[in-house]
């Protein structure tokens, strides 16, 4: 089978309400899909994001209760849930310092180059004052401070605990989106649920409190009518600006 190009996939990807039911997937492509998923950009390289791949039918049963009863969960082959870790950033951003050290050549601090100083202090001094908060206190108080030297000179502003939460489901959003277009490339179809009981997601995957669910993406091979309707965009020119 050959793969399609980035446009035939942008093209043909759609959310599948129904399913076949008797076109299993190979799991190890889905699995494929997802390391495809972990390439996306991603803010500071963080990688605050996980993937749980659901094959097991006693789970799948599960989650159609948690996805509300939706067609695109009720006839899932397989599902994929998106999850978003903020909570992780201290882990991520001490793996982003061991590898940037592991490329310097784990040479002495006074040998490290100016560049490669400013790489190192980003994670170590930068991403822990941008996401060390408590009950959302400290970052109020950053925001003001930064709201304030904003009144002089451009400064990130978004330093808050909801605007963290932010950055990492826009980070998940975006793998998933990478997920999806390396599903259609090999004629696999997706639907991206938001309407679910995160709650009981989370129960049922076992995650943390801090964990939130990004998405919820069934799998399968659309049906005939798995398709509700042709594809309606806004006029282009509504939305497109140009300078």
């Amino acid at each position: 089978m050959t793969e399609k190009t980035v446009l035939e996939a942008i093209k043909y990807r759609r959310s599948v309400r129904v399913f076949k039911a008797d076109a299993p997937l190979e799991s190890k492509k889905v699995k494929h899909c997802i390391e495809q998923a972990v390439l996306a950009p991603n803010s500071s390289n963080l990688q605050l994001w996980e993937f749980h791949h659901i094959t097991q039918k006693e789970m799948l049963d599960a989650m159609v209760k948690a996805c509300l009863g939706q067609n695109a969960a009720k006839t899932a082959q397989q599902m994929v849930v998106v999850v978003a870790r903020r909570d992780l950033w201290r882990k991520r951003a001490q793996a982003n310092v061991a590898h940037l050290k592991s490329s310097f050549g784990n040479k002495k601090e006074t040998e490290y180059t100016r560049r490669e100083k400013f790489a190192l202090n980003y994670y170590q001094k930068l991403i822990p004052t941008l996401y060390f908060d408590v009950l959302g206190i400290f970052g109020l108080l950053k925001y003001l401070v930064f709201k304030g030297v904003g009144l002089f000179r451009p400064i990130y502003k978004e330093v808050r605990r909801s605007d963290m939460r932010i950055v990492a489901h826009k980070s998940a959003a975006l793998a998933a989106q990478n997920f999806m277009l390396a599903m259609a490339a090999m004629d696999y179809d997706t639907c991206p649920m938001e309407g679910s009981d995160t709650d009981r997601v989370k129960r049922i995957l076992g995650l943390p409190w801090q964990a939130e669910i990004n998405m919820v993406i069934g799998c399968g091979v659309r049906e005939e009518h798995g398709i509700y309707g042709e594809q309606f965009r806004i006029p282009f020119e509504e939305v497109y600006r140009v300078y």
